[in-house]
């Protein structure tokens, strides 16, 4: 049988096409690195216009924060993004060492563009339907916040905490694993650049792989957290399986989805 060539330039050789368009995206704007204050702020306007919000790309926007603030905890902030339903997409602005935990969180790192504002989430409809954009500035001053425990930055790769970690203390094991042998309470916040253990009661957050690593994991003997994390994949409690919560489990990343299993 005779098999016609087909042309190099015929539709037959055509799988896709490779196009710019043009895309208007929702912006979260930051003007205090403080992320007690975004998450403060940015519930208030979630529960005006949930569908605005639920699965919509967001970007992170860092470049009218101050040159003197402090480090803005990327992680933290997308797991904050996630679980109010939002998928966020890139950050722009930022210096080096943000823009290599932007990546490290698979997060676009975008250049200077043009956005227009046209709509907000209290205006859903808008006058223009054809680009909209939001901005959320949440200066911290709006915001009453909690005054937390200072962070312990300790410089061995290995942190043990022996007391109990009590409603509003933060926690951070900076370059390594934290392991925690007492109880942690809610409203406690438990921070480790590798795997977090805790041999007790885990009622606040625990966020593992801070610094981008997937291999991270949460080890603990009784979960009731609030909020997991594993490199910025996030699970809130209230879609922790009911099975999975008091018992001894292990928490990780399996192709990019946050898993728990029991021990």
């Amino acid at each position: 049988m005779a098999v016609n060539p087909q042309k190099p330039g015929s539709d037959a050789l055509r799988s896709f096409e490779l196009k710019a368009a043009s895309f208007t995206l929702p912006i979260i704007r930051l003007l205090d690195e403080n992320v007690e204050a975004v998450a403060a702020r940015l519930g208030a306007k979630v529960e005006k216009a949930p569908d605005f919000f639920r699965n919509t790309p967001v970007v992170i926007d860092l470049t009218a924060l101050p040159s003197n603030s402090g480090a803005v905890e990327l992680p933290l902030l997308v797991g904050l993004l996630r679980g109010y339903g939002m998928i966020p997409f890139g950050v722009r602005g930022g210096d080096k060492e943000q823009h290599a935990t932007a990546e490290a969180l698979e997060l676009a790192v975008l250049r200077e563009s043009y956005v227009r504002r046209d709509r907000s989430p209290e205006d859903p409809k808008g006058s223009d339907a054809t680009e909209t954009a939001v901005e959320v500035e949440v200066p911290a001053s709006s915001v009453p916040i909690k005054t937390l425990a200072p962070v312990r930055r300790p410089n061995q790769g290995f942190m043990l905490v022996t007391r109990p970690v009590r409603s509003g203390q933060r926690v951070y094991a900076a370059g390594g694993d934290l392991t925690v042998s007492a109880a942690v309470s809610s409203g406690a916040e438990l921070m480790a650049d590798g795997n977090i253990h805790v041999y007790g009661p885990l009622r606040g957050r625990a966020l593992a792989g801070m610094n981008g690593n997937t291999e991270a994991r949460i080890f603990c003997q009784d979960l009731q957290a609030e909020l997991v994390s594993i490199a910025g994949h996030y699970r809130v409690s209230e879609n922790i399986p009911i099975e999975l919560r008091g018992v001894p489990v292990q928490i990780f990343l399996d192709q990019k989805l946050l898993r728990i299993e029991k021990l």
